[in-house]
């Protein structure tokens, strides 16, 4: 059995293992389970909504731009909308 761990750093042993699957077989009352808020994704990078924009490139400027982004601490993403930025003028 490969080394397994839960979130919180616990180990599980086969025994452990063992034990959550048979308390899973006798199944759970989900009224008293706590309700965790669905994360919906990335935040908008403004108010509201932030469209995507997808766009293709060839290979050469690919790697150019993910080493630029890669040597200054950025993605590639935050490239991409400061060129924009640049070229419809702020």
């Amino acid at each position: 059995m490969a080394r397994l761990k839960t979130k919180a750093g616990e180990n599980l042993t086969r025994e452990r293992v063992r034990e959550l699957s048979e308390e899973a077989e006798r199944g759970y009352d989900l009224r008293k389970a706590k309700r965790e808020p669905a994360k919906g994704g990335r935040p908008p990078l403004e108010r509201g909504e932030s469209p995507r924009i997808s766009y293709r490139v060839g290979k050469t400027l690919y790697r150019r731009a993910k080493s630029r982004a890669r040597a200054e601490g950025r993605t590639l993403s935050e490239i991409a909308r400061a060129a924009l930025e640049e070229y419809v003028g702020r």
